[in-house]
């Protein structure tokens, strides 16, 4: 008997997080490599979709993207949504915001002083 209510249990836990197998679901690839060409490290990467009122949580965590390296941020967030706001804060205090960009056709959001571009 807890064998079988352990396996219901686990089931049933199983059911209710979606997995990476349903986070991209269409087939289509939302990761996007940002490049940090800026003289400062990216301490914080958010993308949120458009359809959201405020930022996501920090995809970097505790990371972070330093001067004249790059990083592949995975921008799915298990919907089938392709239109994200972007937004980099570096560690000089400084942002870049990209707004409406189609992660599933873009794959690289270059950072520099100057500005950032996508490719």
């Amino acid at each position: 008997m807890r064998k079988a209510l352990a396996l219901i249990t686990a089931v049933a836990a199983l059911m209710s997080v979606p997995s990476a197998a349903t986070a991209a679901s269409d087939g289509k690839n939302r990761r996007v490599t940002v490049e940090n060409l800026s003289s400062s490290p990216v301490n914080y990467l958010y993308a949120s979709p458009v359809t959201s009122k405020s930022w996501e949580e920090d995809l970097l965590g505790q990371g972070t993207i330093p001067s004249g390296t790059s990083k592949v941020a995975n921008i799915d967030n298990g919907t089938t949504e392709c239109y994200y706001d972007l937004k980099a804060k570096l560690a000089n205090g400084r942002e870049h915001v990209q707004r409406r960009i189609n992660v599933c056709a873009v794959s690289k959001w270059v950072i520099g002083d100057s500005g950032n571009s996508l490719q």
